[in-house]
């Protein structure tokens, strides 16, 4: 049994896509990061970087943070979506690198000094919303060449999908007309019905036949074996 503890992020995301692909029974703590639930001592212990997702292994009694680190040691666990082949586990890592080191910090600068920031800084806007245009197609260059991001349905996918998909909401309002292997590659992820629900974790849809709500006495013992 997995406990994962997350919330309505793309980095909070990752995870319960991939344990839907998996299968894996799951239950969801929600980390509300908008109260500050990442910050309490109970998190803490959990993830001592105060970032959401974290997972717990009960099979192993084994705590994970850092969202690639968790989808990496669950497709091990699985044996599904990172290949063993030394090649191709290659390309799969490298690209699930680019997401976290680029795509991922990146697109989360846009969106926070478009949204958040208290104070309009047009040249931070401006450089994070080039550098956002820039990976898009270096990803729309891959896409090209090849149906997933490093060739088949990987990891590296489910990394990347939460942040492409939130170029297009009003949160980053990105047009992607000029990456079109991008958009097709978008609405190609849309139609896994793991995606699907993965990405709706935390709302009233959320209709999983894997993963379950923790209960409220769940919820306060966090870090109960």
């Amino acid at each position: 049994m997995i406990d994962l503890y997350t919330y309505t992020t793309p980095n909070g995301r990752k995870p319960p896509i991939l344990l839907e692909e998996l299968e894996l029974p799951y239950t969801i703590h929600s980390i509300d990061i908008s109260k500050g639930d990442q910050f309490t001592p109970e998190f803490k212990a959990i993830n001592p970087n105060s970032k959401i997702p974290a997972i717990r292994d009960r099979d192993h009694n084994l705590t994970i943070f850092e969202s690639g680190a968790i989808l990496i040691y669950l497709a091990e666990k699985a044996g599904k979506f990172l290949p063993t082949d030394v090649v191709d586990r290659a390309k799969v890592m490298e690209w699930l690198m680019f997401q976290m080191a680029s795509v991922g910090p990146m697109l989360g600068q846009l969106g926070h000094f478009r949204n958040a920031a208290p104070e309009k800084i047009t040249y931070a806007v401006e450089r994070y919303h080039r550098e956002t245009l820039r990976l898009l197609d270096v990803l729309d260059g891959q896409l090209k060449k090849h149906p997933y991001i490093a060739g088949d349905y990987s990891i590296a996918d489910i990394a990347t999908f939460p942040w492409v998909a939130a170029a297009k909401t009003p949160y980053l309002n990105i047009s992607i007309t000029d990456f079109p292997n991008v958009d097709r590659w978008i609405e190609t992820m849309k139609k896994r019905p793991a995606v699907r629900v993965g990405m709706d974790i935390l709302q009233p849809n959320f209709d999983s036949n894997v993963g379950t709500l923790a209960t409220a006495e769940a919820a306060e013992q966090l870090t109960t074996a």
